[in-house]
């Protein structure tokens, strides 16, 4: 949903969700360094088009946490919770918006910031303070 959200930056996009993925596997334990242990998938066909994605995004989310809140402890659900946001906020961070070759942008811009304030809501967390920032909204 992030990567969708701005055009251009699809593959510094990429490379930070796997980087995400990467980092959670050896640094995690249990279910999560499970999960992120294998290579992130992305199946388009399921994703629908560019206009369904808002709607069917959050709804492939909620089935996810359902799954797991089905079968993993709470700590487990809460941690999965956390990466779903701390993946999509590094796919984010890896592009400044607007600007001039890169000077000036945004860290995250204002279509990103409100994709993961929907995965946030989604997910039923808050945005992390010690994470990406939202965008800055000019006043």
């Amino acid at each position: 949903m992030v990567i969708a959200a701005e055009r251009g930056g699809t593959i510094r996009e990429s490379v930070a969700v796997g980087s995400a993925y990467s980092e959670a596997a050896q640094s995690s334990g249990g279910l999560l360094a499970e999960l992120a242990s294998d290579s992130p998938k992305i199946e388009r066909e399921a994703l629908g088009t560019r206009e369904e994605l808002p709607v069917r995004g959050p709804q492939i989310i909620s089935e996810a946490v359902s799954l797991i809140e089905a079968k993993a402890s709470p700590e487990d659900v809460e941690a999965f919770k956390r990466f779903c946001l701390d993946v999509a906020e590094h796919a984010a961070e890896a592009t400044k918006s607007g600007g001039f070759l890169g000077i000036g942008g945004k860290r995250i811009s204002e279509a990103e910031s409100s994709v993961l304030d929907q995965i946030a809501a989604t997910l039923g967390i808050e945005r992390s303070a010690s994470g990406p920032a939202p965008a800055d909204t000019g006043g």
